[in-house]
This record gives structure tokens, sequence and C-alpha cells, in this order.
């Protein structure tokens, strides 16, 4: 089992308000900006003093009139002596003579072709931004961030959901939960961009129109204690709670609960549904990593797994899908386990198993490169980014002050949020810009709400 609940937030005194830009000092980087300091190496000492003596010389022999014939000899002397600049002291190195790379020999030119190396990709080591989270409830089982596709990012602090606007910066209120129903223990975006679920401490599960800040419905009946975990499927909202269930709730229908998945022992901390809809990856604190294919689903029974994998030894949160592979899950365990493991779900087989030295929070893949990244706990608090296959170490970004327990990447990939228990939410430029050759046109999401008004 890995460590819950932190100190309550009511025990704090600092009051702050939410999603507001948190401001650090820094250095000014217009310093010493009229200190201009020359370059020895890159001066010609030998013509830096015959300069000063010729003028020297010229001031002592100003009286003396030169012949025309003697005057153009001087200057296409210092023409051909190079000896016709003026400057003295040199404050950068000159630019490197053109280098002609056109082959002589043809025939062997076609055997020696350098290959094209892509440069190396700049990753900024420090957040792009910071803004506020107070009382953000610090418990590993919960999913308390998520980033819509319609560029806005939800978070819940508390009682409280708060959107937050990427393309203007503005913050709003969704809705704050009674006492006796919450806290918010879980949140997740519809493919839509516009309706999200919100699920509560007293089992409940609500789905709400952010464009209207209206609430259409809540589902009951799904589970006997919180809801810590959701994952949307088109218009199949998949829920996991503390009893060690997993439903399939469809949202268009009254009677919603159309399938039920049951194989953990206790709580479901994590559920990504995999990119083609088919294959539904779920992480519990009993250790386990469950894949269950919708192909084999059955409404009228609980439907059994497609794969079992036990090798985790501690709770599994972290799940994520691979973008450019096909039946790729990566998982990470927790803090008696630190590792983070590669499965191929179409065999079960583990591929790798890589120990990170600390608890294992959250994983997304890059959009645009073969690229991981993970949040960690203790004792570093950082998140690392990875090179797939090879597992090596691209960047660690530190600046979190406490375990970073929760990820969200924007719908372009480029920029990650994370949120910690040290009540900040900060943004990372980590993945880098998307060619815009590779852009494809979007997608349009299915309305998932289309046949519901408002069912209570």
């Amino acid at each position: 089992m890995d460590a819950g609940m932190s100190t309550p937030s009511y025990l704090k005194a600092q009051v702050r308000c939410p999603l507001q830009e948190h401001f650090l000092p820094r250095k000014s980087s217009k310093e010493n900006l009229d200190r201009f300091i020359p370059n020895r190496s890159a001066m010609d000492f030998d013509y830096a003093h015959y300069a000063l003596m010729e003028a020297r010389k010229g001031k002592d022999q100003s009286e003396t009139v030169s012949s025309p014939s003697k005057e153009a000899y001087r200057k296409q002397l210092a023409e051909t002596m190079n000896l016709n600049h003026t400057r003295i002291l040199a404050f950068r190195n000159k630019p490197q003579a053109p280098v002609d790379l056109r082959p002589t020999d043809h025939s062997a030119s076609l055997h020696q072709q350098p290959k094209s190396v892509k440069p190396r990709r700049y990753i900024p080591q420090t957040s792009e931004r910071t803004l506020d989270a107070p009382d953000i409830v610090d418990d590993f089982y919960l999913n308390l961030l998520d980033w819509g596709s319609a560029n806005v990012l939800a978070i819940a602090l508390d009682h409280t959901v708060y959107l937050w606007d990427a393309s203007t910066g503005s913050t709003s209120e969704l809705v704050t939960i009674d006492e006796e129903k919450g806290p918010v223990t879980s949140i997740n975006w519809a493919p839509d961009g516009r309706h999200v679920a919100v699920g509560l401490n007293n089992s409940e599960v609500q789905l709400w129109d952010s464009a209207s800040n209206r609430q259409l419905r809540t589902l009951n009946g799904c589970h006997q204690s919180r809801v810590g975990s959701l994952a949307w499927n088109n218009h199949i909202l998949t829920t996991g709670g503390m009893d060690g269930q997993i439903v399939n709730n469809d949202v268009r229908i009254r009677s919603h609960i159309v399938e039920t998945y049951r194989g953990h022992t206790q709580e479901v901390c994590g559920l990504k549904w995999s990119g083609s809809g088919q294959q539904l990856a779920s992480g519990g604190n009993d250790n386990v990593v469950h894949i269950w294919d919708r192909s084999v689903a059955s409404s009228n029974s609980t439907t059994q797994w497609l794969h079992r994998l036990e090798e985790h030894t501690s709770a599994v949160k972290a799940l994520a899908w691979c973008p450019f592979q096909a039946n790729l899950l990566a998982t990470g365990g927790g803090g008696g386990d630190r590792t983070i493991k590669f499965w191929n779900t179409h065999t079960g087989a583990c591929l790798n198993s890589v120990d990170t030295g600390s608890q294992v929070c959250s994983l997304l893949w890059s959009k645009n490169e073969r690229e991981l990244l993970s949040s960690h706990g203790f004792t570093q608090n950082q998140l690392t980014l990875w090179k797939y296959p090879s597992m090596v170490k691209m960047a660690e970004l530190t600046g979190h002050t406490s375990r970073v327990l929760y990820m969200a990447q924007s719908p372009d990939g480029c920029t990650v949020a994370s949120a910690a228990g040290d009540e900040t939410l900060r943004f990372w430029n980590v993945f880098g810009v998307p060619e815009t050759t590779k852009k494809a046109a979007p997608k349009t999401a299915p309305e998932p709400f289309s046949h519901v008004n408002r069912i209570r």
C-alpha cells in the first residue's frame, strides 16, 4: 500500500486564491549589459602594435605631403597586407570561412554521404508557469487533474472543481460539492471537451456541461464507496471505486450500468482505455493490473479479464497506452515497487522493467516523439523524461517540493501540467513542438449527451 492523505486542508492557516499566478524571484537577465569585454583570442596583437605606431608616426609626419602615386601605392599595399581595417579590439570571433563540401571524386561520394542528424531538442529544466492550487487533496489513489480537448484544464481542490482556460488564462468555478457528498475524488473530460465527469467521496458520479455550467445527471448505484478513477470511451463512462469494482456506464440511457468488471480486491486507482477503445487497463491497490477486452464483454454477467498482471509489488495507479505502437502499455508502481513496466497486452508478456528509484505516480507518452514522462514522489519529487525503448534519461524536471501525484497533457501534446501535494500546479514545455506536416485534421468528437436533456 502507498501513503494516502496527508495533513487535512482545514489545518492549514495560509489562505490563497486558486489558480493564481505563483511568482518566484528571478535574477535579472539584463545585468551588466553595458560592459563589453574584448575577446583576446580573436585579436591580432602584431597588427595592433603596428597600427598604434603608424598612427604616432603619421601624427609626427602630418606636415609631409605625399605624392598621389605614393598614396595609391600605400593603399594598394595595405589592401594586399590586410592592413586596411581600423579595429584593434575584437569582441567576438570572426565567422569561419565557408568550406566547399562538394566532393571531387563523385564515385567515392556515393558511398560516403553523411546521414542527416536530427538536432537535439532543447528541454527547459524549469516550469513555464506556476499556479496556486490550495487545498488539493494529497492522496495517491485519486485522480484530480485533467486537460480537455477544448484546451481547458479541470482541477479539483477539496470540494470545488475549477476550470482554467489555457487559451485565455481565465479561471472559473464549475461546482462546489456539498460537504456530506465530497470531497471530489476524481475528474475526467469527455472526448468532446465540453462535458466533464466528477467522481465523489459518497460513491456518486455527476455529469456537468462546462459551457452552460449546469449538471446534466447523477449516476447512482455504481459503487458502495468513493469513486477514485474515471475513463471515457466515446459515450461509455467507466468508473472505478474503492470497492474494487469497475462499471461501464452508457450516459445516453436512463439505466446507465451496462457492464461490470470484477477482479480487483482493493481500490481501483487507475483506469485507461486504449486508443482503439477495445481494451481497458485497470490498476489497483492490490498491486494488480488487469486488461479487459470489450469484444468479450457481457452485460449479463461479470466480465472475465483478458490478462491479470501481478508483477508489481505496490499499488498501480500510473497507466499509459502507447500512441505509436498497438498493444503496448506502460505501468508504474508505488513506493514499495518504484518500477515502470512495459507490457504486450496481446500476449500479456512483460517486455521490460525499469527501477526508477522512487514512487511512480503518473505516466504520459509523448504524442510527437518516442518518449515517456513519469512523475515521482520521495526523494526528488521530480518529472523524468525517458527515451523509448532504450529508457535513457533525457531530462529530470524539478521544482515541486512534494510528490507529483497528477499529470495532464495539453491537446497539442506539447505542454504537461503537474499538480503536487505542495499545492502548486506547474506547466512544463517538455514534449517540444509538433511538426506541422504531421498534424492531421481534427476528428469530430461524438456528442455523448445528444439525447440527454437533464436527468437528476
